[in-house]
């Protein structure tokens, strides 16, 4: 018998009203929402709800507000099916939501998780404000083909894949010229479709190393303990069970490139076939279509 595993999204995956459902429905749900706002020292639910988009889609707010949303959206499951959640044996989360991950798997309070990802979402904006940059999402090429085309402009500055999503899905990162080089030469090489991605600068890249280094700082003065299920790592595609390896990890991720599709991968060669992914959105279902049409998908 297979096992099952939750997923959590990562920025990109906001739109303005997410969460309201479980928030109109659950008392539960809106003690968390006025908890988080009272960690964050602003009004989140109502950057959630109410917006306007582009409030929510800046790093500084859209980080917080989708490990708000994907909380509510485990503490609601858990009200309507607690046996459903008990029963997940791993986690994994894109980018941002490796925080949810291990949120969820007990390594990290949920307040401190908001607080890192807060911070976070602060750090990487600064660090994308010091350089001109962005990020490009190439649909229909090969991921050595994506490589090369990277590899012939490195004289435009920084430009690398920050994210292997699934099959034909593959996001690089770097300087403005650079980016607007491989839109180029991915259309040319007859990318299906080539699309600058609306986000502050060079996710995944070594750009961000001015919020990597901050980030290093705040986590290394947050409690973390050993998880109770295997949190799959976006940096190295392993589990992690010692605090200070978790951390180390958290660390790595600001720069490293995000390995989903080898995490997906992962999961199921060690017989992992039902996938739940937690809201907002549900990207991270079509990614694992991509990678396995024959898993149960929630």
């Amino acid at each position: 018998m297979g096992k099952s595993a939750i997923l959590f999204p990562g920025q990109g995956a906001q739109s303005v009203g997410m969460g309201w459902e479980c928030y109109d429905a659950n008392p539960r749900v809106r003690e968390m929402y006025a908890q988080a706002n009272e960690v964050v020292g602003y009004d989140l639910t109502e950057i959630c709800f109410e917006g306007p988009k582009e409030k929510l889609d800046s790093t500084v707010y859209s980080q917080p507000a989708i490990f708000l949303t994907s909380m509510a959206g485990v503490l609601a499951l858990q009200e309507t099916d607690s046996t459903l959640v008990s029963a997940f044996e791993a986690a994994a989360g894109l980018s941002l939501g490796e925080y949810t991950a291990l949120v969820f798997a007990g390594a990290l309070s949920f307040e401190d998780g908001l607080k890192l990802v807060q911070y976070r979402g602060r750090m990487m904006q600064e660090a994308s404000d010091r350089t001109s940059s962005g990020m490009v999402s190439i649909l229909g090429l090969d991921v050595e083909l994506v490589q090369s085309l990277c590899d012939q402009i490195q004289d435009c500055g920084v430009i690398q894949i920050a994210n292997y999503l699934c099959p034909g899905n593959t996001v690089v990162s770097g300087t403005k010229e650079a980016c607007a080089r491989i839109t180029v030469l991915a259309t040319e090489a007859g990318a299906m479709k080539v699309v600058p991605l609306a986000v502050a600068g060079a996710f995944h890249t070594p750009i961000m190393e001015p919020a990597q280094d901050k980030m290093r700082i705040a986590i290394e003065n947050t409690e973390f303990k050993s998880p109770r299920i295997p949190v799959i790592s976006n940096v190295d595609v392993c589990e992690h069970k010692e605090p200070n390896e978790i951390r180390e990890i958290l660390i790595q991720q600001i720069c490293s490139p995000v390995r989903w599709e080898e995490s997906m991968r992962w999961l199921l060669a060690n017989e992992f076939d039902t996938f739940y992914e937690i809201a907002p959105g549900r990207v991270l279902r079509g990614l694992m279509k991509r990678i396995n049409r024959k898993v149960s998908l929630n």
